[in-house]
């Protein structure tokens, strides 16, 4: 029931009428709730097509042979691809870097919600003939909307995708609400800091210590033959999310952090990790990142090197090529450790990650640091650096 509520209430609000011919190029595990209602119960249910992926290595060219209108994504599928896309123009140089400067200073203004002038009009125009088509065309030209969900969307790349023409409908739900509770629409006002309003039919409302409850024929009746977890997560038909957020004055859902995840240093100032860590991976040099610092009286943290970025330092610094050879390197170290300020540049004095560790290898869903929708463990990663993080306030 809960389920086909929800596509019930999607396909109200993303595809009204017959909208014949979507096509949907599915890759996450089909396991997960996420993928198993909106990329796969939802094109059944409207008559749509499914594409399966060979894997993430071979989804560019999936995307390219298939021609998708939707796909159903995670935010960390949009970081690498945000990587990728820049290096390739970077690597083109000239025209291209002035062209997605330009898109990029556009898009900023319009996600402010300020107009643009007669002379960005032109610049959008030329834009759209030159280099978001010919990116539209490496994501077969038709795609109509990307849905990011699972985990949250840094807002710069966000900003990124729109200023080269990849339309992003970031959202937010979890496996006890069928899972959807908000998105952005295609057709409404996109604001990309926020997961967009609630769905028809979903009722949102912030407890006093800002966590979102949820109420409506999406929330499920209970955990399977879990009684206890079923009246810790259940009060009065409402669903406690574990999620902190605020509605904004548009009534666009904001998600903060997950309550359990909230740092409280020492002093008893809450830091979301998340927006944190999101900062840090926007850095060429970090891929991966989790902060630590509870009653702590700063933040430090744990980084995965960017691969081709510490290759390509190696290269040129005539050290080995060895990742793990690498980390006992003072310089390299140091050039991590720069990135990471540049950041703190930009966080206040709470929020500033002191000093880092290099992980020994990539969170993945192998080593069980990451989840099967890509988001950090932080249990696992705890497990794994708490000793070391530890020792960074001692040393």
């Amino acid at each position: 029931r809960n389920i086909a509520g929800a596509i019930t209430v999607i396909e109200q609000d993303f595809f009204p009428g017959d909208v014949p011919g979507e096509l949907f190029l599915s890759f996450l595990p089909l396991s997960h709730s996420y993928e198993h209602t909106a990329g796969q119960y939802m094109p059944i249910g409207m008559g749509g097509q499914i594409a399966y992926a060979e894997g993430l290595e071979k989804l560019a060219s999936n995307i390219e042979e298939v021609r998708p209108t939707f796909m159903v994504v995670v935010p960390r599928l949009f970081e690498v691809l945000r990587m990728r896309i820049a290096k390739q123009i970077e690597k083109q140089g000239g025209l291209a870097i002035t062209l997605l400067n330009q898109a990029l200073a556009i898009a900023r203004k319009e996600a402010r919600g300020e107009s643009l002038n007669l002379a960005e009009k032109l610049i959008d125009q030329a834009l759209e003939r030159t280099i978001r088509k010919s990116i539209r065309a490496k994501f077969g030209g038709r795609l109509r909307a990307m849905v990011a969900g699972g985990a949250p969307l840094n807002p710069e790349v966000g900003i990124f995708f729109t200023a080269i023409g990849i339309p992003i409908l970031q959202g937010y739900g979890q496996t006890e609400s069928g899972p959807v509770i908000s998105c952005n629409r295609p057709r409404a006002k996109l604001k990309m800091h926020t997961v967009g309003p609630p769905l028809e039919q979903v009722e949102v409302k912030i407890a006093a210590d800002g966590e979102i409850l949820v109420r409506g024929e999406l929330v499920m009746d209970g955990y399977w033959m879990n009684d206890a977890e079923s009246h810790k997560a259940l009060k009065d038909g409402w669903l406690y999310t574990g999620d902190i957020g605020h509605l904004d004055k548009d009534g666009h859902l904001v998600i903060t952090d997950r309550k359990k995840d909230i740092i409280v240093n020492d002093k008893g100032d809450n830091v979301a990790p998340q927006r944190v860590e999101g900062m840090l991976t926007l850095q060429d040099e970090i891929a991966q990142a989790m902060v630590y610092g509870d009653k702590r009286p700063y933040l430090v943290g744990v980084v995965v090197p960017e691969a081709e970025w510490a290759l390509a330092f190696a290269r040129d610094k005539g050290l080995p090529a060895d990742l793990a050879k690498l980390k006992d390197e003072p310089e390299y170290v140091r050039t991590l450790q720069a990135a990471v300020d540049r950041v703190n540049q930009k966080l206040s004095v709470i929020e500033k990650v002191r000093r880092v560790i290099i992980a020994d290898e990539a969170f993945s869903t192998d080593n069980q640091q990451l989840t099967p929708s890509l988001k950090i463990r932080r249990h696992v990663l705890k497990q794994v650096y708490g000793e070391r993080l530890d020792k960074l306030y001692k040393d």
